[in-house]
């Protein structure tokens, strides 16, 4: 590989040819401050439109300021980062954007954690000269189930849409209009519900500013904790607790799951549950329908739609009935974990302790925002009452934890209320891309062969490639099984379903990079793969540590069925804990 020697501050370095200044100057120690670049390092793209220029050096010989994270290095070069003129056009710089930005630090949801306002201060930005005189862009605020836009605070990074395009490839995101106007929006100006946006939440967790946040409804649920009348219960999604200690100053993968209980006891919840519950349930249901079409299917019956696709991840649900409506019977009609618990919370648990659906409020914590969305789907529902009222993230959960001043490190470990809070291993490993697929191959394995199954763990279904395939044995039937995680590897599978290439059997799709692990709730990661796979290695540790680790062998989910259900795909388990897909394929109207 053909190298290039250039000094840096004075410092000499021999780099790669095609390596950009600021990754030299990283290399050498040296940080060059930066706005609108961001690097995913796991999917190894890069967010580089040399827009802000607070990035910008002084080349030798060179007539103006090089961005940094745009400009590669070249033989001979000799760069100054921190001279008086590249200081005082970082200044300048930050002083024209911030001309035009509102000056509602106090109630920005971002405040405390917004990018632009740390980068102020490291310029020590003080005044804004001008601003009197600065056109003042006057956008309205976008609210949709999952995401706030406040286009007022965009600062053109072009961040989200990086994400939503190139990593997603929803394409909901682009950039609009010139000079002070400028911004990123939905095509044609449209609002976020009216787009192609499927609320994973991707672009909320890599904008800088406010421009892009959460729906909170921690309010919500702290009004329903105040109310006598209300009894509130409470789900944990299995992601949460391998990053919430993250925002409490704990390393990367620190399972902090009893000290989550005990926080949430202290917020006031009448009874905390864990969504791992529903999905060893979700696992009953999805697996015994995979069996059910895959016996059709060998015994020759071509209306059995293999491969069947999981459904547990809402901005995937959301993914394929805008882009592939036409392939809208081949999900498994299963509704996701947060739903099924929802609908059994709302029903046989509401009898269990003698309270009205209308008085039990379900809340989850979810490391998703597509779960804000999902929980009011109208098909969620019985006569307008909801089965999960309200869903707050996992950054949300820890925002809420501070203002009750509970210090999360020193609390002692809780349990699980039962019965919705007994859980096998298999429900654990669902926050990470292919736990869903495995936890359904160990309980699948056993019903289609009556045989018990030694090695529980299926290895070859781990791992972080975008998209991955292997073959299970079912005693004789190879079962081909496909996974994806993000939207536009999914794209990749789901147009050889459509064309009838696929020799899948079943399909594993998560919504975000790495799974709910990285979901767009979660503490912000910024690509970084290490963080990723800390958390993913706390789940299967948490796996490996559980009595029972098929979803199948959980006592409450048997005496569930019993008591109530009857049998997997029963009329009534039908009824309760599954679902239909829509045709929502968007029409974009151009404004006249």
């Amino acid at each position: 590989m053909e190298k290039v020697k250039l000094t840096i501050d004075n410092k000499p370095i021999e780099i790669p040819k095609g390596t950009t200044i600021n990754k030299a100057a990283r290399q050498l120690g040296i940080e060059i401050p930066t706005l609108c670049y961001m690097q995913l390092h796991d999917l190894n793209i890069e967010n580089k439109p040399a827009g802000c220029r607070i990035c910008v050096v002084e080349v030798q010989d060179r007539r103006n300021l090089a961005p940094s994270c745009a400009t590669n290095c070249e033989e001979g070069m000799v760069i100054k980062t921190h001279s008086t003129r590249v200081l005082n056009a970082r200044r300048t710089v930050m002083e024209f954007i911030l001309s035009d930005h509102p000056k509602d630090c106090l109630i920005c949801p971002k405040s405390g954690n917004c990018e632009l306002q740390t980068m102020a201060h490291q310029l020590g930005i003080r005044e804004i000269p001008g601003e009197e005189i600065a056109s003042t862009s006057t956008y309205r605020k976008d609210t949709s189930p999952s995401i706030i836009r406040d286009l007022d605070k965009c600062i053109l990074c072009r961040r989200c849409e990086m994400m939503c395009n190139t990593v997603q490839t929803v394409g909901a995101l682009s950039a609009i209009n010139r000079g002070f106007m400028a911004t990123v929006a939905p095509a044609f100006e449209q609002n976020l519900e009216h787009s192609t946006c499927t609320y994973c939440g991707q672009c909320v967790a890599v904008c800088p500013t406010g421009a892009l946040t959460e729906v909170d409804h921690t309010p919500d649920v702290l009004r329903a904790l105040a109310d006598p009348a209300k009894t509130v219960i409470v789900q944990t999604a299995p992601a949460v607790r391998a990053a919430l200690g993250e925002l409490f100053g704990m390393e990367p993968g620190t399972l902090v799951t009893g000290k989550m209980v005990t926080a949430l006891r202290e917020l006031g919840f009448d009874y905390v549950f864990d969504t791992d519950f529903a999905a060893d349930l979700t696992i009953m249901e999805e697996g015994t329908e995979l069996l059910d079409r895959l016996k059709r299917h060998l015994n020759g019956d071509r209306s059995a739609r293999l491969p069947i696709l999981t459904s547990c991840c809402p901005g995937w649900v959301n993914f394929f009935e805008e882009y592939y409506p036409d392939l809208k019977d081949i999900p498994s009609t299963a509704k996701s974990p947060q739903q099924m618990f929802g609908a059994i919370a709302k029903t046989y648990f509401a009898d269990k302790i003698n309270v009205s659906r209308k008085d039990l409020v379900v809340v989850s914590i979810m490391p998703c925002l597509a779960k804000k969305y999902e929980c009011q789907r109208e098909e969620f529902s019985s006569d307008g009452n909801r089965d999960v009222d309200f869903s707050i993230s996992t950054r949300e959960l820890a925002a809420f934890i501070k203002q009750a001043n509970i210090d999360l490190n020193n609390l002692k470990n809780g349990e699980f209320d039962a019965p919705l809070g007994e859980s096998t291993g298999a429900g654990v490993i669902f926050g990470a891309t292919g736990g869903v697929i495995e936890a359904a191959c160990r309980t699948a394995y056993e019903i289609f062969t009556g045989k018990k199954l030694e090695r529980i763990d299926f290895t070859e279904l781990r791992g972080l490639e975008g998209v991955r395939a292997a073959t299970i044995d079912f005693d004789g039937l190879p079962l081909n099984i496909g996974i994806a995680h993000g939207l536009g590897n999914a794209r990749n599978l789901l147009d050889e379903v459509r064309s009838g290439r696929s020799q899948f059997h079943a399909i594993e799709v998560m919504a975000c990079p790495g799974g709910c692990i990285g979901g767009g709730g979660q503490p912000l990661h910024h690509g970084n793969s290490e963080i990723i796979k800390a958390r993913a290695a706390a789940l299967y540790n948490e796996d490996r540590g559980k009595p029972l680790r098929k979803s199948h062998q959980n006592p409450f989910i048997i005496k569930l069925y019993e008591e109530f259900l009857g049998k997997p795909n029963s009329e009534k388990a039908h009824h309760l804990l599954h679902t239909k897909y829509f045709d929502k394929k968007k029409k974009i109207i151009v404004k006249q």
